[in-house]
């Protein structure tokens, strides 16, 4: 199948989206029994372009080109932190003198009223560019530190993903009347330096979510935009299918989505979408891949590093709880939360 990102041109102007959708829109035709899903979120350089998208994949699909939309359950966001790949002070020469140290270490020496203010009185240097793996994003963003405070929030043990406004660490700052720079300083040796920011980058344009659920809620549109494994150091969105069911289908105070809407959404119209055919539906015959779920109880923990990957290579997981039983083919390769020796998976074709 073919995905796309919504990146479009949007600094060359609006006027730049319909050419460059046709594109994509042509290739959906050219592909013919293959469909293509293209990814919807709002920006806030372009509030409105979700729209648009959505209205020109409901011209597609209504003459028989097969796109579709993928919608993310929250906002996209990124996870800042010292253990991290991304904080804020990664570009200041003091710190940039300690980054080599381990995290006790470094945590020792911020918290240095004296080292502290020395590094508060500096400039952030550039960080992307000359090779580096980072975005020039980063340094858009960490030229704009007050701005970027008004949407930094701590993450929390239970990690809550519609925070509101009052909750960010620029309205501490002002309440308290420090410096944003200083209370996300302090902010970030919480938890003995591996406290975790969580900055919604896109969907959060409104300081809430409810543009998310006329998204969701889009006939045309699937469950997506996980980056489960990509972007292993500051990602951490695996855990959005555990969310979706949780906040969209149990905690939200206001517009709430039937469960079975939202697993019907998650299993079945995915797997129908991209072509696998054997699972998705609990039927006779079909895989008896299955979530047995105590709704009620299901939750999501504080993300955390571990460092398993190869060359001592860092990635940010999340725990759940909630799940009496995870089956694959038959098999439970989870109970009680808790992993089994099972492991009946095998590669996933399209079409078989």
């Amino acid at each position: 199948m073919l995905q796309a990102v919504s990146d479009f041109d949007m600094a060359a102007g609006p006027e730049r989206f319909d050419a460059e959708f046709d594109v994509l829109e042509r290739m959906a035709e050219a592909s013919s029994k293959h469909p293509l899903s293209i990814s919807l979120m709002q920006r806030d350089m372009e509030p409105d372009q979700w729209e648009r998208i959505l209205a020109r994949v409901e011209r597609a699909d209504a003459r028989g080109v097969p796109m579709r939309v993928q919608s993310a359950p929250r906002a996209i966001g990124v996870l800042l932190g010292l253990e991290a790949t991304f904080h804020p002070f990664m570009g200041f020469p003091s710190y940039k003198r300690i980054a080599h140290l381990p995290l006790a270490e470094r945590v020792a020496a911020m918290r240095d009223p004296a080292f502290k203010a020395q590094l508060l009185s500096e400039k952030s240097e550039k960080v992307a560019g000359d090779g580096s793996n980072i975005p020039p994003l980063a340094d858009m963003l960490l030229a704009r530190i007050e701005m970027v405070a008004l949407r930094l929030f701590r993450l929390g043990a239970r990690p809550e993903y519609e925070p509101r406004v009052e909750q960010s660490l620029y309205a501490e700052a002002q309440a308290t009347g420090r410096p944003a720079l200083d209370v996300v300083y302090d902010a970030l040796l919480g938890q003995d330096g591996r406290e975790l920011l969580y900055f919604p980058l896109y969907n959060y344009t409104l300081f809430s979510l409810d543009n998310v659920r006329t998204m969701l809620s889009h006939p045309l549109s699937l469950v997506g935009l996980s980056d489960g494994g990509a972007h292993v150091g500051t990602v951490c969105d695996a855990s959005y299918a555990t969310f979706t069911l949780m906040h969209w289908g149990r905690d939200r105070a206001e517009g709430r989505i039937p469960v079975e809407a939202l697993v019907k959404k998650l299993a079945h119209d995915t797997a129908a979408y991209i072509g696998l055919r054997d699972r998705g539906t609990v039927a006779v015959g079909l895989r008896a891949d299955l979530n047995v779920i105590d709704h009620a109880k299901l939750a999501l923990h504080r993300p955390h590093m571990v460092q398993d990957l190869p060359a001592g290579g860092k990635r940010l997981t999340q725990d759940a709880t909630g799940y009496v039983a995870t089956v694959v083919a038959g098999q439970v390769i989870v109970e009680n939360d808790t992993m089994t020796d099972a492991r009946p998976g095998t590669l996933v074709r399209m079409g078989r």
